[in-house]
């Protein structure tokens, strides 16, 4: 799950859920999420067959959380 997609879920900003974590990191597994690398946001993008201007909405690469993980640590 991308981090809009939490976010949403969540119903607060993007860049709120981001700075929720970040601050709270040492909470949370290793395996908690990842952030993708340039590559993979290029490479990920381009899989899923989106214009430069569109992007899917991200103007940076996500925090990506695992199902699993979401169940037992809330952000909030």
């Amino acid at each position: 799950m991308l981090d809009k997609d939490l976010a949403e879920l969540y119903g607060v900003e993007t860049k709120v859920l981001k700075q929720a974590v970040r601050r709270n990191i040492n909470r949370f597994p290793m395996d908690f999420m990842f952030e993708m690398k340039k590559r993979e946001f290029e490479n990920w993008r381009s899989q899923n067959v989106t214009s430069k201007e569109d992007r899917l909405g991200l103007r940076y690469a996500p925090f990506c959380f695992t199902e699993q993980t979401l169940q037992c640590y809330p952000v909030f």
